[in-house]
């Protein structure tokens, strides 16, 4: 196997049966911690956006590899979106939860556009883009929720 398919695989968390969307998420949380830890968060988004071209070759290289257009072993977009999701969030495993939390609930539900552009653009650049429109409806729910909300998170 070509070590990018493994990376598509999200390290091989995409091979797990059940729910491979939701484990692939999972490596998103150490590398949030990671790039959070050693950028500010504008900085952070500059790498996690810049390297945009890097994330949809790594999926359709994913993609070609099962021959299918999006197949659920392939779990870097939901990295990805995880890693929009948290975006300038709050320090603390709060934000780390609800993130993941809010991310992976409308990386399911599909709320529009995300349910569109799954269903109408392919390859790569479709196996990225839903999933980066989930990440950003995530992090403004977060935004809310821990910066806006009354009570919220004060640090």
């Amino acid at each position: 196997m070509k070590p990018v398919v493994w990376l598509a695989e999200g390290l091989g968390l995409g091979r797990i049966p059940l729910a491979p969307g939701t484990f692939g998420t999972l490596l998103g949380i150490p590398l949030y911690m990671a790039l959070s830890a050693a950028l500010p968060w504008h900085l952070y988004l500059l790498v996690v956006l810049a390297a945009f071209p890097f994330h949809v070759w790594i999926c359709s290289v994913g993609a070609r590899a099962y021959g299918v257009g999006d197949p659920s072993p392939v779990v870097w977009d939901e990295v990805v979106g995880y890693l929009i999701a948290m975006t300038a969030a709050p320090p603390g495993w709060g934000p780390i939860v609800a993130g993941f939390i809010l991310f992976r609930a409308f990386d399911i539900l599909k709320p529009f556009p995300v349910g569109w552009l799954d269903a109408r653009i392919s390859g790569g650049l479709g196996i990225m883009l839903d999933d980066m429109v989930a990440g950003l409806y995530a992090l403004v729910v977060l935004q809310l929720l821990f910066r806006w909300w009354p009570g919220g998170y004060a640090g």
